[in-house]
């Protein structure tokens, strides 16, 4: 019997509850949450442009100000309501010990999974949680079984990287042939030359049975047309496993919106989530093409696929809160803003000499995160010297990026309590540095 299983045997016994009140009580809070006002009524790019209400948003993060924090692609700080949550459950778990692992985090493990699947648009039944894209992600490839050898998978220059490695780990683990691809320039692709690219590689290859795609890829942030390609692909016979890491809480999207069976999920990034929060995602029907974790079997409950061993009690407990507060400001209003962001020093950025921007300029192909590099400087070295210089002589935190056929970069990724200020500090640096 999994762990989780066991836990829920013990609550549903319900033998040690009496004994367990004092142990299970949430600690009391020492100061009340702060309270974020509601959007005002406006449009989502309207309200992007009303500094007043994200300098409200702003003032629900305890962010170093001192340096312009620009890499929030490695993961969502908390808002300080989320935080004082983490800090409160952690608190409950150290004060609790096994009783309270035992008996009060099952139900709280359970609401956190129940509301991240209503955030998702799917049955908790179709969701387990993990500790953040990566391991579900892994979940997924290395544990879809659908696959005979001489069978050809599919990846792209745009996926993550450890992702990359898992689909051709699959050569070794199911005799498979491992095709690679590399995306058009994401300052010349449009909508459709990328659904074209993995069009291509479907007729190249007859024997192609899976495709990892990339929703918002962490790199240059061009957004896939997942969808559309996914649905080609079914036509054919092939399966995808999408990395949303960077889509779900950044993009006015849910998870049956990609067309996907098999989708991996970050907690932590966009929706700001303690560190260490993931979910995967198998459309009901579909948890059988995926191999129970070493052994498990318990026919199609979707937790046989995944196990993380004792996980962090506080992160899990506090996702609702992060739900909450992502809710209230909005996803369509976060994506408004985050985009503003990235179009006002891309705009500004491509009108300076020597400096080469890697952002789309097809809306439905741009997220907040962009790239760039001084023209003719491609190498990790070169671009991870401009990022330390950014840092040590502009007091701007943007980091170097490798694995684009065309080279390597340095990301931008603003947040939402990014001002424009910090936005435009970029901006003299870049002008600075192209000079």
């Amino acid at each position: 019997m999994p762990p989780d299983a066991k836990r829920r045997a013990w609550l549903r016994a319900g033998a040690l509850l009496p004994l367990a009140t004092a142990a299970l009580a949430a600690p009391a809070r020492s100061q009340a949450m702060p309270l974020l006002p509601a959007p005002p009524a406006l449009a989502p790019d309207a309200l992007a442009a009303d500094s007043a209400y994200w300098q409200a948003v702003a003032a629900q993060y305890d962010v170093e100000t001192d340096v312009a924090m620009l890499d929030n692609g490695y993961w969502g700080s908390m808002a300080r309501p989320v935080l004082q949550a983490y800090e409160q459950h952690t608190q409950q778990a150290n004060q609790g010990n096994a009783l309270y692992g035992r008996l009060a985090f099952p139900r709280q493990f359970d609401t956190a999974r129940t509301r991240a699947a209503q955030a998702l648009g799917v049955e908790p039944e179709e969701i387990v949680l993990t500790r953040g894209a990566t391991e579900a992600l892994l979940a997924l490839i290395g544990g879809y079984n659908r696959l005979r050898p001489g069978d050809v998978v599919l990846c792209a220059d745009v996926d993550y990287d450890n992702m990359i490695k898992a689909m051709h780990w699959l050569r070794t683990r199911r005799g498979v042939e491992v095709v690679s691809i590399a995306m058009p320039d994401a300052a010349t692709a449009t909508h459709q030359s990328l659904i074209d690219c993995y069009a291509q590689a479907m007729d190249r290859n007859p024997r192609l049975r899976l495709v990892l795609l990339t929703h918002v890829n962490h790199r240059n942030g061009m957004v896939l047309p997942v969808a559309e390609i996914s649905r080609m692909a079914r036509a054919r016979g092939i399966d995808t496993i999408v990395d949303t890491a960077h889509g779900f809480g950044q993009l006015d999207m849910r998870i049956p919106d990609l067309q996907a069976d098999f989708v991996g999920i970050n907690l932590h990034k966009w929706i700001g989530a303690p560190v260490g929060v993931g979910a995967v995602y198998i459309r009901r029907g579909r948890v059988g093409d995926i191999d129970p974790y070493m052994g498990e079997r318990e026919g199609d409950d979707i937790r046989t696929r995944v196990h993380t061993g004792t996980v962090n009690f506080a992160a899990y407990a506090a996702l609702p809160v992060a739900l909450d507060l992502h809710a209230a400001i909005g996803v369509a209003n976060k994506q408004a803003r985050l985009r503003r962001l990235r179009n006002r020093w891309v705009d500004a950025a491509r009108e300076i000499g020597g400096v080469e921007v890697l952002a789309a300029r097809d809306p439905r192909l741009g997220s907040g995160i962009s790239s760039f590099r001084l023209r003719g400087q491609t190498s990790v070295a070169q671009n991870a010297a401009l990022s330390q210089r950014l840092l040590r002589e502009h007091r701007v935190f943007a980091v170097m990026r490798d694995g684009l056929a065309s080279g390597a970069c340095v990301r931008v990724t603003p947040a939402i309590f990014t001002s424009e200020a910090q936005v435009d500090r970029l901006v003299v640096a870049l002008r600075a540095l192209a000079a």
